[in-house]
């Protein structure tokens, strides 16, 4: 491998959510995007289901995905619940991202193993996408709100699939994030006998 450990290490602990308020106008190639998407697509998956779908949101679509989750939220909101704030939000943040990518699941025809497992392999997928953005250089999140997992038919989601969230993207020239986690200590127990 041409990868040191230390590498890996560092890129892993360089991962961040970067939002889109901070996001440049700046494009991100298509050859950039289909590498992140190839990352994603070598992801773990049990029985090689390879569960992970993705619906390129660009241009124009980016548009139509704005105007498609405000009028969702605004639709499906009590006003006692409505937050101006939430519907605003809803509809500038597809407008600040270069591409948003819908995280898909397809569930195996056969389901010769749990759902979970498969939510987990296109979690799997989307960590690669985080590193391959964090290589780049490019600023990225998954965010879910409800108008994105009930985006069936804006989609054109297939019999059998549903959207896990969406993954925005944009270059962005925030200053290196420093991370935060508690000790792995804290969170671990050994078993050696």
């Amino acid at each position: 491998m041409n990868f040191t450990p230390a590498q890996v290490s560092e890129l892993i602990r360089k991962r961040r959510s970067i939002f889109p308020k901070t996001y440049l106008w700046k494009p991100i190639s298509r050859e950039i995007v289909e590498e992140i998407l190839e990352n994603a697509n070598w992801a773990p998956t049990h029985k090689l289901t390879e569960s992970w779908r993705f619906k390129v949101i660009a241009g124009d679509g980016l548009e139509r995905l704005s105007e498609f989750m405000s009028s969702h939220y605004k639709s499906n909101t009590s006003k006692d619940k409505f937050s101006e704030i939430k519907y605003n939000k809803l509809k500038t943040n597809p407008m600040k991202a270069a591409c948003i990518i819908a995280v898909c699941m397809k569930r195996d025809p056969q389901a010769r193993l749990p759902e979970w497992e498969e939510v987990a392999a296109t979690a799997c997928a989307v960590q690669n996408m985080y590193l391959t953005c964090t290589a780049h250089g490019i600023g990225c999140y998954w965010s879910t709100p409800q108008s994105a997992l009930e985006a069936t038919a804006f989609l054109e989601l297939e019999d059998g699939e549903r959207c896990l969230g969406l993954f925005y993207m944009g270059y962005h020239n925030l200053p290196e994030l420093p991370g935060k986690r508690n000790p792995v200590e804290d969170k671990t127990t050994w078993i050696t006998s």
